[in-house]
C-alpha cells in the first residue's frame, strides 16, 4: 500500500505513518457523502455525550467532503470500556477450572515476574505444591489451595494470607499483576493461548447477565457482554473513516480474540506482548519508550497505553515514545474506564469518553473537565449508583512511580479539587 503523503517531524522524533497503519476497510470505506455517519443509538448516551462525540465525528471524519485528508485515530480500552467485565478474569478463571495453568520454569514462581516477592513465590509453591514437572498443567480443578492462591494473586495482588506479592514496579507504567497474566502463558505457543481464550470467550457470552462460576473456593463472575453502544460507535467512526484501535492492558493472544466481535481486528488490537522463543511464551515482554524487550518494565498501562500508541500506531521511535505526540497526530477520541487510561484519554484531542466506575484519578480528571472534552458516562450495563464520598482528587488520588500517593495535577500544575460524583447509575 502506498505511504500516506504526510512526515511526521517533532522535536523528539521523525516519523512517518505508512497505509499499514489504517486497515483497508477504513481506507475504502465509502465516505465521500455528506453528512457524515450519525451514532444509531446516541438516545441511549448520558446528557449532551452523544452530541460531543457526534461534532468530532463531523469535524474530523473522512466523510463530508473530506475524502483525503489522512485517518483521524480514535483509540480505546478493551476490558469495561467496550465489554462489560474482565476478559483477562475470565480467561483465568477458565484456566483454573480446566487445570490449563502450568507449573513454572524450575518449580519457582519467581521465574513468572521479576516483581515477585518471596512471599508470594513461596505461597504460590505451598498451594499447588512441587510435584508437578516444570511447564506440565497443574490440577488446579481440583486444588483448592491452589486455585485460591492463584485468583488471590491476579486480582488483588496478594497471597491468601495478606502478603504483598509484588514489588517494585514502576507504578505509572507496570502493573505486575496485569502482567503477570500473560507471563503465566509461558510455555504455551501463541495460537494454543487464543484457544483457550476463544473458549473462556465463549462460555462468558453465553452465560445470562449475572451469572456466577465456582472457582477454587470463591463465588466469580461468569459473563460478559458487548456494550451496544459501543460498538455502534466504532462501527460509527469506522463508517466516518477513523482509524480505531484497541488498547488493553490483556494479554495481546486474549485481545485478539475478542475485538473483532467489536468490528476492530487483531491487526489494530494492541495488549501485553509477549516475546517467545522457538516458537513459545517465554514469559518476557515486549518493551517501549526506549526499555528493551525482556526487561520486562513497561505494559499498556497508564503512561505505557501511550508509549504503545506512540510506537505502534503513530511510529515514533526510542526514548520519546513516552512523551506525549505533538497534538496534530494524536488520537480524536478515546475510550476508557479506569486510571490505566488516564495518559491515553488526556491525549485525545476531541473527545475523552470516560465510562464511570469511580476510579479516582480517572474521574478527578473526567469532572474537572478543563477544556470541555471530557464526556462522562455511567456504564451502560448495571452502572454503578452515586459515591457517596468525594474523589480525594487535592491529596491521595495520584499515584506516583514509587506508589506513593498524591494530589492530581492539571497541565499548568495547579491541583484539582476534590470531585463529586454526578454522573451515575
Amino acid at each position: 500500500m502506498p505511504k500516506l503523503a504526510r512526515t511526521l517531524t517533532t522535536g523528539f522524533a521523525v516519523a512517518a505513518l505508512t497505509a499499514a497503519s489504517i486497515p483497508a476497510a477504513t481506507a475504502e470505506a465509502d465516505t465521500a457523502g455528506w453528512p457524515c455517519p450519525e451514532l444509531q443509538l446516541a438516545d441511549r448516551w448520558y446528557g449532551d455525550n452523544a452530541a460531543k462525540i457526534q461534532r468530532v465525528i463531523d469535524e474530523r471524519g473522512r466523510c463530508g467532503g473530506h475524502r483525503e485528508r489522512p485517518a483521524p485515530l480514535a483509540v480505546f480500552d478493551w476490558d469495561n470500556t467496550v465489554i462489560k467485565n474482565d476478559i483477562s478474569d475470565q480467561t483465568v478463571f477458565w484456566m483454573i477450572r480446566h487445570d490449563k495453568v502450568l507449573q513454572p520454569r524450575e518449580r519457582d514462581w519467581r521465574t513468572t515476574s521479576r516483581y515477585m516477592t518471596d512471599e508470594g513465590a513461596k505461597a504460590l509453591s505451598a498451594a499447588c505444591g512441587t510435584e508437578t514437572p516444570a511447564g506440565k498443567p497443574l490440577p488446579t480443578s481440583t486444588n483448592v489451595a491452589c486455585a485460591d492462591e492463584l485468583l488471590s494473586v491476579r486480582k488483588d495482588g496478594k497471597t491468601t494470607a495478606g502478603k504483598d506479592v509484588f514489588a517494585d514496579a514502576d507504578r505509572r507504567r507496570m502493573e505486575a499483576a496485569y502482567a503477570w497474566v500473560a507471563q503465566i502463558n509461558a510455555g504455551y505457543r501463541p495460537d494454543e493461548v487464543r484457544a483457550i481464550a476463544r473458549q473462556a470467550r465463549d462460555e462468558a457470552l453465553r452465560a445470562p447477565i449475572g451469572a456466577t462460576q465456582r472457582v477454587g473456593s470463591t463465588t466469580q463472575v461468569a459473563w460478559v457482554r458487548y456494550y451496544p453502544e459501543i460498538k455502534d460507535l466504532i462501527a460509527t467512526l469506522n463508517r466516518a473513516g477513523f482509524a480505531t484501535w484497541v488498547v488493553s492492558a490483556s494479554p495481546k493472544e486474549t485481545a485478539d480474540v475478542w475485538s473483532s466481535g467489536a468490528g476492530i481486528p487483531p491487526s489494530r488490537t494492541i495488549g501485553i506482548g509477549s516475546l517467545t522463543t522457538h516458537g513459545r511464551i517465554n514469559g518476557h515482554l515486549e518493551g517501549c519508550g526506549g526499555i528493551p524487550d525482556g526487561a520486562d518494565g513497561i505494559i499498556t498501562y497508564i503512561d505505557g497505553k501511550r508509549c504503545f500508541i506512540n510506537k505502534k500506531i503513530l511510529g515514533i521511535q526510542g526514548a520519546a515514545q513516552l512523551d506525549q505526540a505533538p497534538a496534530s497526530i494524536r488520537q480524536a477520541v478515546a475510550g476508557g474506564d479506569a486510571t490505566t487510561d488516564v495518559s491515553m484519554l488526556r491525549d485525545a484531542t476531541g473527545v475523552r469518553i470516560a465510562l464511570n466506575r469511580n476510579k479516582d484519578e480517572l474521574m478527578c480528571r473526567a469532572y474537572d473537565n478543563a477544556d470541555d472534552r471530557w464526556a462522562v458516562n455511567p456504564m451502560f450495563i448495571q452502572p454503578l449508583p452515586e459515591l457517596k464520598r468525594a474523589y480525594p482528587c487535592s491529596t491521595t488520588a495520584y499515584e506516583n512511580a514509587d506508589g506513593t500517593r498524591g494530589p492530581v495535577l492539571r497541565d499548568d500544575g495547579s491541583v484539582i479539587p476534590d470531585q463529586r460524583d454526578t454522573v451515575h447509575g
